[in-house]
C-alpha cells in the first residue's frame, strides 16, 4: 500500500491542475528540467505559482463559451516576450478575431498586458490544444491540451474513465531557446506528459507514469504538441481502439500503433486487461535520437499494485498500424462537390518547395512574410481583394459558401509535413501513401500529413465560416 500510495501521489504532483472555461492563463518564464537538463522556458499556468509544462489542461462542455484571459508576464530576453495563443481545432464561428495567430487576426500581446479570447465550442466536442502562434515560441514550452466533453458522447458505452488524467501529450524538447536554436534544430528529447530522458543525460530522470486499474476501460486522449517530429506511438501488450480524430468522432478502429503528426489528436480506448505490471509507453520520433534504450522516448503505464520501477516489457512486431484511409467518420454528411478530381467550385494546387537561396519555403513560388498589420485589421480597414492584402501573393480570397478543393503535392525538403487549416475541418479525399480518392466517407480532420514525393494529398471544405484563416505546416 505504501508503494501504491507513493506512486499515485507522485503522479498527481506531476499533473497540472485543470482550469475551466472562464480563467486566466498566465504566461511567464521559469527554469524547468523536463528531461534532466535545466533551462528557462516559456510556460502557462492559472497564475504565477502554477506554471507548468505542458500548460494546464483546459476543460469545458460541448457548446460552452470560453473566456480565457491571457496575461503576458514574460521577462526572459533570450526568448520572445510578446505572445499570442491559438486555440487549435476550434472553428471560431463569428469570432475569427479570437483565433490567435499573430499577423493574421491580431498583433501579439505585449509584456505587462493581457488579452481575453472569447469563443464558443459550438457543436464541437473532443480533443483540442492551445499553443503560442507567434513565430517559434511554442517550442520553448507554451503548449497544452484542451478537452471538450460531450454528455451525449455516442462512444460513451465504450469506456469507463475519461478525465484530465487520461490526457497524453507527446512532444519534442530542446535545450537551446528557439530564437537561437538555428533554422531546423534537432530535438534533444521526446517528452510524454512533460517528462522524458535525453541521450547522455541522467539515467534516472523521472518519466511520466499513467496509472490504470485492472479490467477498466480508459479513453486516452493523445495530443501531439510537437514542433517538428512525428511519432509512432504504442503501448506494450495493449491494442488501442481509435474513436476520435482531431475533434471528430470516427468509427471504432483497433490498431497496435499510431503515427501521429504535429497538431494531430486521437482518442483511443485501452482496456487494462493484462497482468498487473508496468508496461512501456513508446513514442519513437522520425528525427532526433530514436529507439528506447534507457527509457528514451518513453513513459510508463502502471497497473495499480505494480512496483514503482521501470518496465521490463518488450515491444512485439507491429501488425496493425493506423492507416488514415481506414478512418471513417461515425456520421458523415458526405463530401461536398462532385465525386471527381477537380469537382469543386474552386480548385487550387499548392506547390510547396524549399528555396535554398533564402532558406525559406515557398507556396506557388511565393515566400510568406508575416505582415506588419494583421490581415484581419487590413480587411476591417477596407482591403477586399487579394491584390489589396499583405503579404502579397500569400492571400487567397475565396467565395463564400463554396466548395474548395486543395491539392498539396508532398516531397519538399524535410518531408513529411503536416498541414493545418484554421477555422475548418476538412475531408481528406486523398491521403498520403494512397492514390485512391474517397468521395464517400473519408476522415474529417484539421491536420493532415502531405507525405512524400509521390503523394498528392487532396482535401475539400466549404467556405461557410467567414474570416482570414491561415493554412500552414508545423515543421
Amino acid at each position: 500500500m505504501a508503494i501504491l500510495l507513493a506512486s499515485i501521489l507522485a503522479q498527481l504532483a506531476a499533473i497540472a491542475l485543470a482550469i475551466g472555461t472562464n480563467s486566466d492563463l498566465y504566461i511567464s518564464n521559469l527554469d524547468i528540467s523536463p528531461d534532466g537538463f535545466s533551462r528557462s522556458a516559456t510556460l502557462a499556468g492559472a497564475d504565477a505559482n502554477s506554471l507548468s509544462f505542458p500548460g494546464p489542461v483546459i476543460t469545458g462542455q460541448k457548446d460552452d463559451t470560453f473566456n480565457i484571459n491571457v496575461v503576458d508576464a514574460l521577462t526572459d530576453t533570450t526568448m520572445l516576450r510578446t505572445t499570442s495563443i491559438h486555440w487549435h481545432g476550434f472553428l471560431m464561428g463569428g469570432t475569427a478575431w479570437a483565433d490567435g495567430p499573430a499577423g493574421v487576426t491580431q498583433c501579439p500581446i505585449a509584456p505587462g498586458n493581457s488579452f481575453t479570447y472569447s469563443f464558443q465550442a459550438k457543436n464541437q466536442a473532443g480533443t483540442f490544444w492551445y499553443h503560442s502562434h507567434h513565430l517559434s515560441q511554442y517550442c520553448d514550452g507554451l503548449r497544452g491540451a484542451i478537452v471538450v466533453y460531450d454528455p451525449d458522447d455516442p462512444h460513451l458505452s465504450l469506456y469507463d474513465v475519461d478525465n484530465e488524467d487520461t490526457v497524453i501529450t507527446v512532444g519534442d524538447w530542446y535545450h537551446t531557446p528557439a530564437p537561437s536554436a538555428g533554422l531546423v534544430p534537432t530535438p534533444d528529447a521526446t517528452v510524454i506528459n512533460g517528462k522524458g530522458r535525453y541521450s547522455g543525460g541522467p539515467a534516472a530522470a523521472p518519466l511520466a507514469v499513467i496509472v490504470v486499474n485492472e479490467s477498466r476501460r480508459y479513453r486516452f486522449r493523445l495530443v501531439s504538441i510537437s514542433c517538428d517530429p512525428n511519432f509512432v506511438f504504442s503501448i506494450d501488450g495493449h491494442t488501442m481502439t481509435v474513436i476520435e480524430a482531431d475533434g471528430v468522432n470516427v468509427q471504432p478502429y483497433t490498431v497496435d500503433n499510431i503515427q501521429i503528426f504535429a497538431g494531430q489528436r486521437y482518442s483511443f480506448v485501452l482496456t487494462a486487461d493484462q497482468p498487473v505490471a508496468n508496461y512501456w509507453i513508446r513514442a519513437n520520433p522520425n528525427v532526433g535520437t530514436t529507439g528506447f534504450t534507457g527509457g528514451l522516448n518513453s513513459a510508463i503505464l502502471r497497473y495499480v499494485g505494480a512496483l514503482d520501477e521501470d518496465p521490463v516489457s518488450s515491444q512485439t512486431p507491429f501488425s496493425n498500424p493506423l492507416v488514415e484511409t481506414s478512418l471513417h467518420p461515425l456520421s458523415s454528411s458526405g463530401v461536398p462537390g462532385l465525386p471527381e478530381v477537380g469537382g469543386a467550385d474552386v480548385n487550387l494546387n499548392l506547390d510547396i518547395l524549399f528555396d535554398f537561396a533564402s532558406l525559406k519555403f515557398t507556396v506557388n513560388d511565393v515566400i510568406y512574410e508575416e505582415p506588419s498589420v494583421p490581415v484581419l485589421l487590413q480587411i476591417l480597414s477596407g482591403a477586399q481583394t487579394a491584390q489589396d492584402l499583405l503579404p502579397t501573393g500569400s492571400v487567397y480570397v475565396l467565395p463564400a459558401n463554396s466548395v474548395i478543393e486543395l491539392s498539396m503535392p508532398g516531397g519538399s525538403t524535410g518531408s513529411p509535413h503536416p498541414m493545418h487549416l484554421h477555422g475548418h475541418t476538412f475531408h481528406v479525399v486523398r491521403s498520403s501513401g494512397s492514390d485512391t480518392y474517397n468521395y464517400v466517407d473519408p476522415v474529417e480532420r484539421d491536420v493532415v500529413s502531405i507525405g512524400q514525393a509521390d503523394d498528392n494529398v487532396t482535401i475539400r471544405f466549404v467556405t461557410d465560416n467567414a474570416g482570414p484563416w491561415i493554412l500552414h505546416w508545423f515543421a
